[in-house]
């Protein structure tokens, strides 16, 4: 069965409860009448009601209505927050480079709102210093308080130890500033007709491809 609502000649009953084009009730019209009306208007004749007894019409642009519903339903989708939970893998004994890249990685995802699951990989030896690796998460979690939190405690996981850090920021405020960021890039290209608006597009594309390729690199070993 379609999802559609039944319009104009589709309707088969003998009379209906009629809402005008801006919602006022008509009343019962018998169904020839609510027709002769959409005539009139250049409207469609939409049953919202089906299983009420008479069932109830209005009269609208269905293709208007359509076409609104959709926009809507688009923008939704496009506003809804994923929780996204990032990884990031590091060596209990880590250089102090790749610890500044790594921990340069975690700021980014939870100033996306991005929870990460941060992981201390222990190899040989290393097994039996478990408190190296616990130091590790406990020094980061400082590094980046003010983006993030504990969410889940550091533990151990076979030869791993695992500690999952949750953004202080939601996904959707993230977002929301990500598009005032990339809005006001545009507003500045403008302003300036010496930069290209090229170059401008370009920077706001880096910044999205960025995450990708820390996450990229988040999975390899450090």
């Amino acid at each position: 069965m379609s999802a559609e609502p039944r319009i104009n000649d589709r309707i088969r009953v003998p009379e209906v409860r009629l809402v005008g084009p801006s919602g006022e009730q008509v009343g019962i019209v018998p169904l020839a009448k609510a027709l002769e009306l959409a005539q009139e208007y250049d409207l469609d004749l939409v049953e919202v009601a089906e299983n009420a007894r008479p069932p109830v019409c209005k009269l609208m642009d269905y293709g208007k209505f359509k076409y609104e519903s959709a926009m809507k339903a688009r923008e939704a989708r496009k506003n809804q927050a994923h929780t996204v939970i990032k990884e990031m893998k590091l060596r209990p004994k880590i250089d102090p480079h790749d610890y500044d890249t790594k921990k340069g990685h975690v700021v980014r995802f939870l100033k996306q709102g991005d929870k990460v699951k941060i992981t201390i990989m222990f190899r040989g030896r290393e097994q039996s210093r478990p408190e190296l690796g616990y130091r590790l998460l406990q020094r980061l979690a400082e590094d980046v308080q003010d983006l993030g939190f504990i969410e889940s405690n550091p533990k151990q996981d076979g030869r791993n130890m695992i500690m999952v850090l949750g953004p202080h920021k939601k996904k959707t405020e993230a977002m929301a500033e990500a598009r005032q960021a990339q809005e006001a890039r545009k507003a500045d290209a403008k302003a300036h007709p010496g930069r290209s608006q090229n170059a401008a597009e370009a920077e706001g594309s880096a910044d999205v491809e960025a995450p990708a390729e820390a996450q990229a690199e988040a999975s390899a070993d450090a």
